[in-house]
């Protein structure tokens, strides 16, 4: 037996014992590592460097996960890219990832990007490292709002795109129809010739196979593919159409344009991208330069990683073409460009190009936590411990903008949406802060043609919904400026919609409303479209709160006849604060009430039994739902355990006089 035989029994062994004892997947991957992976510079024509692009939900980070399975062999893995805790908990992706995969003695470089709109700047800023985009689009819904947006991106880019229809063993898919939709899509974004001359694939990428050929609809069963062999269709298709980065120059020093920052306790901080011209060596003196060519730091290359699923294989030296992270700069940076020290010649280092993404939309005020309860949940307490924290975060978050506050202790930020900052507040919490936001709104902006006059941010919507439902819908969107495009029935029951709306049109609606319209049958997503004059004021009103008088614990007792004034927010034995919500009011009129009032406990007894105190659950929100529910006039408090809504004037007397000084 072949010593190569010999070494590969021994990983499959081990790789069996590993998976009987259910340990994780990277551990998998390492023993995979020494003969998957090369140990030096790879040839550019045997690298492709390629992104996963999509709508959310419609099988991205699943198709990912097969293309890893079909290579390691490993088919417990699940979800290998979403690594975040937040990613796991909410089943969306949040942060771009790349990895690695050697197929037929070349490099893949995947790389795994966010579906959802509030993380367009993470899909913007990576498709500068890639050469072709693979766009999966889900067989039953077809185009969505996402995926117009990420396909504009990379046909701008001149990227190449490999088409995969996912999803279409299921019943209700209907393939032709949506290969029509899309290449309309591809012709309304101005895809030249070589764009428009995509493959298209047909996939399952919860059972694992692609096909080259459009199967029947509805299918009998899953497809006839020899084992091992499922994904191979799409490793050829991406072979055969994406292109080698072979249009970069070996011959120049070494640049590379950073994507992303990742911390490590052992190196410091790694910056990822694509090596552009030349090569890098551990020992290399490299210097960092901003967009516009000024230095901003300078340093040693300690590391060279490169990637195998999420583990890290080091490496000596890279060259051209190759996706890499380095250790060993100071002062780097989202967006900076990595130049070698010296061979510039007389012009001297030069930065790298990099491409404008879209404005924020969606402004809110971040302020220290000043309520009653201040210091008792969580540790990171003072402003300039927030202020430096967030600008750490604006840093890498490339779709993040920090601007000043009102006040010397408050900072604005402005980003793509309420998910967006909502993912960003959520981790702070985690980390132990406490603070306070107050209510989202969106980001106006002078109107140059019509002096006096504000232009707003207006997203696309496309809706999908039981068609039951979608009058009421409609017309919610309508009283809020939306304006209908087009609806079509794209199965049975159900209705896509397609609107333009004001981005703080959907700021409220989005969060709970939309759900109950819908009784849970329906799904709304947007993208920002454009900057258009200001359509009129929304009436989005909402009911008044119901504001505690008192501070300490509530109580059973009290809640229960508090009921009839409106819906609940906490449960008994809740500890609460003067100005705190509480609960929704039934009528337009904030109400006062005393949540904490305790029985009497007296020797006096009544004739009949005590009256069983019956408490309706409350309404729990999560904080995205609290940031769009609040009013102008509240503040959302954040802590490390809780998540609590308040009035921005705690003292009710001053906030009396406040409303009527505002009159």
């Amino acid at each position: 037996m072949s010593p190569w035989v010999s070494m590969r029994a021994f990983h499959r062994a081990t790789f069996q014992s590993f998976r009987s004892s259910r340990l994780r997947f990277n551990v998998s991957l390492i023993q995979f590592r020494a003969y998957s992976m090369p140990s030096g510079p790879m040839p550019t024509e045997k690298i492709r460097n390629v992104a996963i692009i999509a709508h959310v939900d419609h099988g991205k980070t699943t198709l990912v996960d097969q293309l890893l399975r079909h290579v390691v062999d490993a088919g417990f893995i699940t979800r290998v890219m979403d690594s975040n805790d937040l990613e796991k908990e909410r089943g969306i992706t949040i942060l771009s990832k790349c990895t690695s995969i050697m197929y037929d003695g070349t490099l893949i470089n995947i790389v795994d990007t966010p579906g959802h709109a509030d993380f367009g700047g993470e899909v913007e800023r990576v498709l500068n490292m890639v050469d072709g985009v693979v766009l999966v689009v889900d067989a039953t819904d077809g185009p969505m709002t996402q995926t117009r947006f990420v396909l504009s991106k990379a046909l701008s880019r001149g990227l190449k795109p490999l088409v995969v229809l996912n999803k279409v063993d299921r019943p209700t898919s209907r393939p032709a129809q949506v290969e029509s939709d899309l290449f309309d899509l591809f012709a309304v974004l101005g895809a030249t010739d070589e764009q428009i001359d995509y493959p298209v694939l047909y996939a399952s990428a919860k059972q694992g196979w692609a096909l080259t050929d459009a199967p029947k609809v509805p299918m009998e069963g899953p497809p006839m593919v020899s084992e091992g062999t499922g994904m191979t269709p799409l490793f050829e298709s991406i072979l055969n159409h994406i292109p080698a980065p072979t249009h970069l120059d070996h011959n120049k020093p070494f640049s590379m344009l950073t994507v992303q920052i990742s911390p490590d306790s052992f190196v410091g901080n790694t910056y990822l991208g694509r090596i552009e011209s030349g090569t890098v060596n551990v020992g290399d003196d490299l210097l960092a330069l901003d967009p516009d060519g000024k230095r901003v730091g300078d340093g040693k290359v300690k590391k060279i990683f490169s990637r195998i699923g999420l583990d890290r294989l080091e490496r000596e030296s890279a060259s051209v073409g190759e996706i890499v992270s380095i250790a060993g700069i100071k002062n780097g940076g989202v967006n900076i460009s990595l130049v070698a020290a010296v061979g510039w010649g007389e012009e001297g280092p030069h930065p790298l190009h990099t491409t404008p993404i879209d404005p924020p939309t969606i402004s809110m005020f971040v302020y220290p936590n000043d309520s009653p309860f201040v210091g008792k949940e969580g540790k990171k307490l003072t402003s300039q411990v927030i202020r430096d924290r967030i600008y750490r975060e604006a840093e890498t978050n490339v779709a993040l903008k920090v601007l000043p506050g009102p006040t010397s202790e408050s900072l604005e930020l402005r980003g793509r949406g309420v998910l967006h900052l909502g993912i960003l507040f959520e981790t702070l919490r985690r980390e132990g802060f406490e603070l306070q936001i107050g209510p989202p709104k969106a980001v106006m902006l002078p109107d140059p043609d019509n002096p006096g006059h504000k232009l707003e941010p207006i997203e696309s919507c496309t809706i999908m919904v039981a068609t039951q439902f979608a009058g009421t819908v409609i017309q919610k969107l309508t009283l809020r400026r939306g304006e209908l495009l087009n609806q079509e029935e794209v199965e049975s029951g159900f209705m896509k919609i397609e609107m333009d709306v004001p981005a703080r049109g959907l700021i409220g609606y989005m969060a709970g409303e939309f759900k109950n319209d819908v009784h849970g049958e329906g799904s709304l997503n947007h993208i920002f479209k454009a900057y258009e004059p200001y359509k009129g004021p929304i009436n989005t009103g909402r009911n008044g709160a119901l504001i505690t008088m008192a501070t300490g614990e509530s109580s059973a007792y009290a809640m229960m006849p508090l009921q009839a004034r409106g819906t609940m927010f906490i449960h008994p034995q809740t500890q609460v604060y003067a100005g705190m919500v509480i609960g929704e009011s039934a009528k337009a009129q904030d109400i006062y009430v005393n949540p904490c009032i305790k029985k009497q406990l007296t020797n006096i007894r009544a004739a009949g039994a005590d009256e069983k105190l019956v408490i309706t659950a409350p309404k729990s929100m999560t904080l995205e739902e609290n940031m769009a529910y609040m009013a102008d006039d509240e503040l959302v408090e954040i802590t490390p355990t809780s998540i609590r809504l308040r009035k921005a004037i705690l003292d009710q007397s001053t906030r009396e006089r406040s409303k009527k000084g505002r009159r």
